[in-house]
């Protein structure tokens, strides 16, 4: 412990590695959960080094397994860490950290999916959006089964600004796939980018800060690992609601090798198809012979805009999904082929 008692000096006393803390409580990673744990602390540290000065700081830990980054979020001086695992075989050796840090670590058993992580931290933590971040860090290394989900729900709560974004524009550094690392960060025109691309990047400056190799993990995974640093900006440069946000961007990418007017078509009924299409790319002044990787974020600011106010116009068109018309059609055209099986008979 701290020999002077501030909290700017604490260190954990010495504890067994987390390779024994894996052999003492028979962990093994469930592939079922894509799980895999990193053991070298020198990258742990690294990680943690990376969300920024965590001095004083209330950190939420998701994922925390075995504890690796756990112990070094405990050695930034942090003045509380909580973390939510959902696999009940961690909780001990988690446990054991707690006891060799009184008063900073809280442990809470669930699942990040449904976590109410805003009445966690206390009320003086938060800042007006304006302001600069406040002193509440999300740090974690991902299952890769919930990475994507997990993200897109929070870029959600951030337009919304709610969930962690309670208290002001927290900022995050996760692990990803380096695939979906390279996504999320991935710049106008190149071959990765995506949808994740777009909705991280109408909200938050986001960096991919450094590779992780998968040698480095046990069990080790088929791919790299990138870990990405999120800070939510001010103002999103898409403002509208996440969700038509999402639809649009979302249509542009299902067809990413088509020129986009493809993708844009699906937002509106086949009867109407043609000439909504052409309207929207027109009044959005979006060449319709570009890709979808070649788009950029004003471009789709503009799609969104537009398909907003042609929205307003048509109360019903937002509800439309291509899909549900495409299936109803089927289904009519199976009856007629019934019937008029019926009728030859």
């Amino acid at each position: 412990m701290a020999a002077s008692g501030k909290l700017s000096t604490f260190r954990l006393p010495p504890l067994p590695s987390i390779r024994e803390i894996i052999k003492l409580f028979r962990l093994q990673a469930a592939k079922q959960l894509s799980q895999n744990f990193l053991l070298d602390l020198r990258l742990t540290d690294k990680i943690v080094r990376k969300a920024g000065s965590l001095t004083d700081a209330y950190v939420y830990e998701v994922g925390p397994g075995p504890g690796g980054i756990t112990r070094s979020i405990l050695n930034a001086s942090v003045a509380e860490l909580l973390v939510v695992e959902k696999d009940t075989r961690f909780i001990p050796g988690l446990q054991m950290l707690s006891d060799a840090a009184p008063g900073k670590l809280r442990i809470v058993h669930g699942d990040v999916l449904t976590f109410k992580v805003e009445k966690a931290f206390p009320e003086h933590l938060k800042r007006p959006w304006e302001d600069d971040p406040p002193n509440v860090h999300i740090i974690g290394n991902l299952p890769f089964s919930v990475s994507t989900p997990l993200i897109i729900k929070w870029l959600e709560s951030m337009s919304c600004r709610d969930g962690p974004f309670v208290y002001g524009r927290t900022q995050m550094t996760l692990t990803f796939q380096k695939e979906v690392a390279e996504r999320l960060a991935a710049t106008t025109g190149s071959k990765q980018r995506s949808r994740l691309s777009i909705m991280a990047q109408y909200l938050c400056n986001v960096r991919h800060i450094f590779t992780i190799p998968g040698r480095a993990f046990v069990p080790k995974p088929e791919v790299d690992v990138g870990v990405v640093h999120f800070t939510p900006l001010i103002h999103p440069k898409i403002e509208q609601p996440f969700k038509l946000v999402e639809k649009v961007v979302q249509n542009v990418f299902q067809f990413r090798r088509k020129y986009c007017h493809r993708g844009l078509g699906m937002l509106f009924p086949e009867a109407q198809r043609l000439e909504s299409t052409g309207r929207l790319l027109e009044l959005a002044d979006v060449d319709p012979t570009l890709r979808p990787r070649q788009l950029s974020i004003p471009q789709f600011k503009s799609l969104c805009d537009v398909y907003r106010r042609m929205c307003d116009e048509d109360p019903h068109l937002f509800a439309y999904n291509f899909r549900e018309e495409l299936k109803q059609r089927k289904s009519e055209k199976k009856e007629q082929e019934d019937d008029g099986e019926s009728h030859r008979l």
